[in-house]
């Protein structure tokens, strides 16, 4: 175990593996395997360094508007990942939990998630929460209509609704909020990215394409995070 950190939870935008595929002029496709890498690599980064939970951002529900052979790599490349990528971070005692429109990916992927998550589901070192077919404002969409249906049907009464109460209905809801929301690239944007979930986050924007993200610039930028002074909005 290396030096801890007081973060508990970064979220990642893990942006640039098209990029860094056209800069080293290869297939988009090598961007993205060499993309995938890299989140292991940090992952086991992350965990050794104390970080109990880790959200990534692995594929919106806008992505699926992109050319269809991009979409096909890219779901061979889910596949390969779940078979194999994922198994180091198994023996390393990390949970695995996946979020978002799931109903929208291919039969063979949603059983190859369901397995991983039953086969993490008692590792205790480190959650890894992969949005995937995700976004927020769906995401915020779903859980509004399972407060109207609760409503509707007596469950629930309108003077219950409050904060805490919302976050349930949630995919995070069994995650705490992000402290830290990375995001490589160069860009500066959110992306439909929990957008309820980061309303007191802090932000870091790196110039940096996600293939080449490393352990010594997350130490830095863990460095950045422990001399801010979060304040949640109340001064």
């Amino acid at each position: 175990m290396e030096s801890g950190t007081s973060i508990n939870h970064i979220a990642f935008i893990m942006d640039g593996n098209r990029r860094w595929a056209k800069k080293h002029n290869l297939p988009i496709a090598m961007g993205h395997r060499k993309g995938a890498e890299t989140l292991t690599e940090i992952a086991k980064v992350a965990k050794n360094m104390g970080v109990k939970y880790m959200t990534v951002y692995a594929f919106s529900t806008e992505n699926w508007g992109r050319e269809e052979a991009e979409v096909n790599a890219l779901m061979d490349l889910l596949r390969h990942y779940l078979d194999t990528g994922f198994k180091e971070l198994k023996e390393n005692d990390v949970r695995i939990i996946f979020i978002g429109e799931k109903y929208m990916l291919a039969d063979d992927i949603k059983q190859k998630i369901a397995q991983i998550e039953q086969q993490t589901a008692e590792n205790k070192s480190a959650t890894l929460c992969v949005a995937l077919s995700y976004g927020s404002r769906q995401e915020i969409i779903q859980a509004v209509r399972q407060v109207a249906e609760e409503v509707n049907s007596g469950k629930l009464s309108l003077n219950d609704i409050n904060v805490d109460k919302f976050t349930k209905y949630l995919y995070t809801r069994d995650i705490p909020d992000p402290d830290l929301v990375i995001r490589t690239s160069g860009e500066k944007r959110i992306s439909n990215y929990l957008l309820w979930q980061t309303a007191y986050s802090e932000f870091y924007f790196s110039d940096t394409l996600w293939p080449d993200f490393s352990k010594e610039e997350l130490k830095h930028i863990i460095e950045d995070y422990s001399k801010r002074e979060r304040r949640y909005g109340k001064s």
